[in-house]
């Protein structure tokens, strides 16, 4: 019988392709993360990953587990949702994209625990899929995610714009230049997105060129899976320029990309008291720090 703590390490290991990435993100250490790892292949009698110095990845089996482990800690999190609304437990789930959590910053959590002692608080962490963080079918309250995508029932308040960067690897002949434009990565083999990606986001993410019209790099879920493939295979990825860049890579502004509008975003027709007071505080918070 496989528990769902022990899918839940799993899929963290898979899309970060590295045990210790993955302990990070799960707030463990590395060993008990591996044992648990292992207890799982151990119960389904198969090797999910193939491991190696510099990292793991999944096997046939390990990506067929994938995918079914997502769709079950899915359902998992709905019925969470719909007990905690049913026994009316004051409970905000908050969905964040790759790490717009940690962009928000301290403030904004001290100061919403500050006006807000009662409620608890949830963190969802989406991949680049659903750039809503599951907004759309009940999954969190209330986002900080990344425009644009497409916002039909969801309301938005921007909280900050930032600019956008290609990056390259640190041997890139690019690499070193003031700035960068599109045209100089039109034979380039740019990272892709799943299918089922909301298509506005899909398109802005690709410089707003059809996949077909550009060469094809690997298919991507996370901002670490991002930048392992431009290091790994020279793949054109491009991401705000906030984002800190592990060792053997390296920034160029893109001239011609608009900027990413991080953003505080809520299903319009779901919207509460709490989840405005907690847009208001996220738009303060913002508006203070850039005084």
């Amino acid at each position: 019988m496989m528990e769902l703590r022990l899918l839940r390490y799993f899929v963290a290991v898979a899309e970060e392709r590295h045990f210790g990435r993955a302990a990070a993100r799960l707030h463990m250490t590395q060993p008990p993360l591996s044992r648990a790892i292992k207890q799982l292949e151990t119960d389904l009698g198969v090797v999910l990953l193939h491991r190696s110095a510099t990292g793991v990845e999944p096997t046939h089996a390990g990506n067929a587990l994938y995918t079914e482990a997502r769709t079950l800690l899915e359902q998992a999190e709905q019925a969470r949702a719909r007990v905690t609304a049913a026994a009316g437990a004051v409970t905000l789930t908050i969905g964040t994209l790759a790490d717009s959590a940690e962009e928000a910053g301290t403030r904004l959590a001290a100061t919403f625990r500050r006006r807000h002692p009662e409620v608890s608080i949830r963190i969802r962490e989406a991949d680049f899929t659903d750039p809503t963080t599951g907004l759309r079918n009940g999954l969190a309250d209330v986002a900080l995610t990344r425009l644009p995508f497409d916002d039909v029932g969801i309301s938005v308040r921007v909280l900050r714009s930032d600019s956008i960067g290609v990056v390259l690897r640190a041997d890139d002949p690019l690499a070193g230049r003031d700035t960068v434009c599109l045209a100089d990565l039109a034979d380039r083999p740019w990272f892709q997105l799943p299918e089922g990606t909301d298509p506005v986001w899909r398109a802005y993410w690709n410089g707003a060129t059809p996949v077909g019209e550009r060469p094809a790099g690997p298919v991507v879920r996370t901002v670490n899976e991002c930048m392992q493939a431009v290091l790994w295979n020279g793949t054109v990825g491009i991401a705000p320029l906030i984002h800190a860049l592990p060792d053997g890579l390296t920034w160029a502004p893109l001239t011609d990309m608009p900027p990413s509008p991080l953003v505080v975003a809520w299903a319009t027709e779901h919207e509460s008291p709490l989840v405005r007071s907690f847009a208001h505080i996220a738009v303060d918070t913002y508006r203070s720090a850039q005084t």
